[in-house]
């Protein structure tokens, strides 16, 4: 399939990249970092196609056990690009780079390095998410807050003045009526003069009966033709018998083969598994009984049990007979015992080394030094995701690699690896339990040939036991109290609904976040000036940032930890935008705790702590969750104006700081600040809490020659020849996303749209609605930076 030959290509490519990351011999400490940048942009650039592959081939693909495997894949490859980005803004301090002389190199363009929006984030909880809108829809048409955001103002009128309102609306609608009438009226007559110019009256017979066998053939193959089509989708397993519906989605064919594949593994594990598995205890007890007997025989001893991290037997009987465990388990005491005799002489020998050390530290520095200089450079960090994604590649090369699955046509799972899989499983519980017993076996002949023997160590176990628990006394935290024990999540949910604390966020995509790629970023970079990042910058790393962690729990837990973000800009350039993109791409809830929004709710100290515990404990519980606060620098305001006291803006600046400790890596919970006036704030503490900060730019002529197309359409416009967007990108030069829908939307009314035929748009129409807005100078701008 084309999907499969694209898989291919892509693990080819991953393959490629592995042995480039993971060579036979460490590379040399690099120095140079143009170099430095150039290789890890060259691996961000690749891992970022890799990953636009394996996104569509898992949308695609239906077979269950292959989506599993790309799954894995694509998480691991996810996990990479962050990690890559992080590299690159530690190395160049700044948060937008520029990719040209790659991009060149590689034969690519900037939309081939688009960071792709899992389709899975949303598809896969597709059933959680309409459920969540229901209950919200529930909640706020009881709580009345629906019909007030429907309601339109409706001006008042007087009994004169709406008889007359009623008569004009009668007198119209009866004129159309009677001009529909004459016109059909002077359609017939024109009709009747045609027939009588061309003396015909009635048709031929023959061609009659040619005509109405056309009309009627062509019916039956259309209908024939759709039924025969609806067999073969029930064949294929993509229609509901009992719906009798086509639902032709590749998604939904390969979660209902996920599903079906989930209940044949759990039927397997019960029911299907071989019997000889269950009597792996008593063989697995048997082999480590010998190798424990032969190894008291030959020393004397008995041998440590292996603790469960470092493999317990598994790493005793990884293929070895008991005679070679029983040799191991010797060398392994003779070099305990070694190292024991080593350590003592260490001891006695420490103190006069250090005199030495203290004599010689003058040649002992020169030594350092000539060290570190040989060490210094750049070396790659170690990856939390790197062995990830070598176990998915290396699970694709053992199974699918080569498969031939042309016979399985409807894509169904293969049983025999689902055995192969339940089988390792039970193996694994099996050992454990066998672990647990052998230690407990152990324990108990060891405490017995002590007993013999007549050696007592009760004072060295107490002394360390007292040491043990003073540790474990220090170590102890508080433990939070859950002020909200006695109440559910539902009940809570309900009650931030009712509040205006948890909104239901707008259905915006991040791709309408609309924006050109800056060709001219390397070359200001080369000539020592920072370039303003250009929007497309801005939704990739909103992409970075915030969609891909929140979507993936995995991605979270590994990747740098982002627990705030800020959004700085002029008013009308997408900030708000971008915070509903984030929650309508992952799923997530969204929480405003705005100043504006939290004035005067949970008042005092004890209220400000509830309604913050509420909404972290719903945030966490329905994760992924977005914090919004719009108008962040109110929070850290250095002096709170007048007008602004009585809203008590300042509520969450010593809380903030002890919120963003609470947040752990599995937590899947993201703070969004929002500004258009950074500069009030109290920058130390305001950078403190917003450590990630991006700043919005006013779009530059190509993003605006793009966005005026863009909306012209969107609000049903028609754009034609005589409407020179050219002009109009450059005329707007200062103007942001806001001024021009503002300009659109009150130069698109209803009557002008219907008179587009006749009179087509120019660019001429817009200035006026632009002239009455203020735009954005370049010095209020620069005032960001």
């Amino acid at each position: 399939s084309a999907y499969g030959k694209i898989w291919v290509a892509a693990q080819g490519a991953l393959e490629d990249l592995i042995q480039k990351e993971i060579p036979a011999e460490p590379p040399r400490p690099q120095k140079d970092q143009q170099v430095v940048f150039h290789t890890l942009a060259t691996f961000y650039v690749k891992y970022v196609q890799i990953l636009r592959s394996m996104e569509a081939v898992y949308d695609q693909i239906v077979h269950p056990q292959k989506r599993r495997v790309i799954w894995h894949v694509l998480e691991g490859v996810m996990g990479r690009v962050l990690e890559l980005k992080s590299e690159m803004v530690d190395l160049e301090f700044s948060e937008f780079h520029y990719y040209d002389d790659i991009l060149q190199d590689l034969k690519l363009t900037p939309e081939d390095i688009e960071i792709p929006i899992p389709r899975y984030f949303v598809s896969e909880k597709i059933r959680v998410l309409k459920n969540r809108e229901r209950i919200l829809a529930q909640i706020l048409t009881r709580a009345g807050q629906q019909e007030l955001e429907t309601k339109v103002n409706v001006k008042l009128l007087s009994l004169e003045e709406a008889v007359r309102l009623i008569q004009v609306s009668e007198r119209a609608r009866q004129g159309r009526l009677r001009a529909k009438f004459m016109k059909e009226i002077r359609l017939e007559e024109e009709k009747e003069q045609q027939a009588k110019i061309r003396g015909v009256t009635t048709l031929d017979p023959d061609e009659a009966a040619t005509r109405i066998q056309k009309v009627w053939r062509g019916y039956s193959q259309r209908k024939r033709t759709k039924k025969e089509r609806l067999e073969e989708m029930i064949f294929l397993g993509m229609v509901s018998l009992r719906l009798g519906v086509s639902q032709v989605c590749p998604a939904n064919v390969g979660l209902t083969n996920g599903w079906s594949l989930e209940r044949s593994a759990s039927i397997t594990r019960q029911f299907h598994m071989p019997m000889d598995l269950q009597n792996r205890k008593s063989v697995y007890y048997y082999l480590y009984y010998n190798a424990v007997s032969n190894f008291s025989d030959a020393t004397g001893k008995f041998p440590d049990y292996p603790d469960e991290e470092d493999g317990g037997s598994a790493a005793i009987f990884a293929e070895k007979t008991p005679e070679q465990v029983a040799a191991e388990l010797a060398a392994k005491e003779e070099e305990k015992e070694k190292k024991k005799s080593k350590g003592k002489k260490d001891k006695k020998s420490g103190k006069k080394e250090k005199k030495k050390d203290k004599k010689g530290k003058g040649k002992g520095k020169k030594g350092k030094g000539d060290k570190e200089e040989e060490e210094q450079g750049w070396k790659m960090a170690p990856s939390n995701f790197l062995p990830t994604v070598v176990e998915g590649s290396k699970s694709y090369k053992d199974v699918w690699q080569g498969r031939d699955e042309g016979h399985n046509f409807s894509q169904r799972f293969d049983g025999e690896l689902i055995k192969e899989e339940k089988r390792k499983e039970v193996e694994e519980e099996i050992r454990v339990q066998v672990d647990e017993l052998m230690r407990q076996e152990l324990k108990n002949l060891k405490l017995t040939v002590d007993r013999e023997k007549g050696k007592k160590k009760k004072g060295k176990k107490g002394g360390k036991k007292k040491k043990k628990k003073g540790k474990k006394g220090g170590k102890k935290k508080k433990k939070e109290k859950d002020l909200t024990a006695d109440r559910t999540i539902e009940s809570l949910y309900e009650e931030l609904v009712q509040e205006g604390l948890l909104i239901r966020p707008s259905k915006t995509k991040l791709a309408d976040f609309i924006g050109e790629y800056s060709y001219l970023g390397t070359t200001l970079r080369q000539a020592d000036i920072e370039p303003m990042p250009s929007l497309s910058d801005i939704r990739q790393l909103m992409a970075l940032y915030g969609i891909l962690p929140l979507g993936s729990q995995a991605v979270h837990e590994k990747a740098p930890l982002m627990k705030t973000l800020l959004l700085a800009g002029p008013a009308g350039v997408g900030k708000k935008m971008l915070v509903h993109a984030l929650c309508t791409e992952t799923g997530a809830n969204l929480f405003n705790l705005s100043s504006a929004n939290i004035a005067g709710k949970y008042p005092g100290k004890t209220g400000l702590q509830m309604m913050l515990h509420m909404v972290f404990k719903v945030a966490r519980q329905l994760q992924p969750s977005v914090v919004w606060i719009g108008e962040a620098e109110k929070t850290f305001y250095k002096k709170v104006p007048k007008a602004e006291k009585e809203m008590e803006p300042k509520r969450l600046k010593k809380d903030l700081p002890k919120l963003l400790k609470s947040i752990k890596a599995e937590d899947r919970v993201l703070i969004v600040g929002t500004t258009r006036r950074p500069f009030d704030a109290d920058l130390k503490p305001f950078c403190k809490v917003y450590k990630k900060i991006l700043l919005i730019p006013r779009p530059d002529y190509s993003s605006r020659l793009a966005l005026w197309s863009h909306v012209i359409l969107q609000n049903r416009g028609l754009v034609t020849s005589s409407l020179d967007l050219s002009s109009l990108a450059k005329i707007t030069d200062g103007y942001t996303q806001g001024h021009m829908m503002r300009a659109v939307q009150a130069v698109l009314t209803d009557r002008r749209v219907q008179l587009q035929g006749k009179k087509p748009l120019s660019a001429v129409e817009f200035i006026s609605p632009l002239a009455r807005q203020d735009p954005i100078y370049k010095e209020e701008e620069e005032a960001f930076k």
